[in-house]
């Protein structure tokens, strides 16, 4: 089989939001393993989109822009290879962290997947546990708002894990947006963010609404964080927004 084994976590119990979880784009034909994958995914804590060619892939994307791609190199039509350069070579998608899938386990197979714009290369058949090992690596690399585990600025203490929130050891109350807001900047400290960008990255790029909704939610997230925010959420006039964290900050409570 190209694939083994079952849910790795099946005994966890979910308590993310849905909203908040990283989406993966499975790009499969095979209609077996594709739930495989699905199932998977879910159980790891993702959120999981499939196409059955590169074709469908190509469409969806157009409409919604996902966090990772899964895409399997044996693809009928154009294969997925192909579809990762084309993915690669065009400015919406050209950051998209990408996986190939293969049963091709060859040295030169792993290069030309590599060299063809790929961030890892996972040869079938592979287990849930590698598969969910090797997201994360990924994740981490490329996207690092995604790590699992707890982020940490100042007195603020993030749990991507329980989606918890503390500031000086106190838990505060965040929204699913205001937790991927704070997670975002946490996970980009000293970077200066426009309103678009933060559209993009939070809300997503495909979402129409206003500027302004940003400036709404850094509000909020401000009176969550208390007198911290003062210091950490900074206003860059005429650029944006971004999180800072003085050495200071560690002397600031709750």
């Amino acid at each position: 089989p190209a694939y083994r084994g079952g849910c790795p976590e099946s005994g966890r119990r979910m308590i993310r939001t849905a909203s908040s979880l990283p989406v993966v784009f499975v790009v499969e034909d095979d209609k077996g393993i594709q739930e495989l994958l699905r199932f998977t995914l879910v159980c790891g804590g993702y959120q999981a989109l499939c196409a059955d060619t590169a074709e469908e892939a190509e469409r969806q994307l157009r409409e919604t822009l996902p966090d990772i791609a899964l895409i399997d190199w044996m693809l009928p039509g154009k294969s997925g290879l192909v579809l990762t350069r084309k993915l690669r070579s065009e400015q919406r998608t050209r950051h998209l962290p990408i996986i190939i899938l293969t049963a091709r386990g060859e040295e030169a197979d792993r290069v030309a997947g590599l060299e063809g714009g790929a961030d890892d290369y996972i040869v079938k058949p592979f287990s849930p546990k590698e598969l969910i090992a090797r997201l994360q690596a990924v994740l981490r690399r490329c996207t690092p708002e995604f790590v699992k585990g707890t982020l940490s600025v100042g007195p603020v203490e993030l749990d991507t894990v329980s989606y918890e929130a503390r500031v000086g050891g106190r838990r505060i109350t965040l929204t699913p947006t205001e937790f991927r807001l704070l997670r975002f900047l946490m996970a980009n400290p000293g970077r200066v963010y426009s309103r678009q960008q933060l559209l993009d990255n939070v809300w997503g790029d495909h979402v129409y609404i206003e500027d302004r909704t940003v400036d709404i939610h850094i509000r909020r997230l401000r009176v969550a964080l208390g007198p911290a925010a003062e210091y950490l959420v900074e206003t860059v006039r005429g650029a944006g927004y971004k999180l800072s964290s003085p050495p200071e900050l560690n002397q600031i409570g709750p």
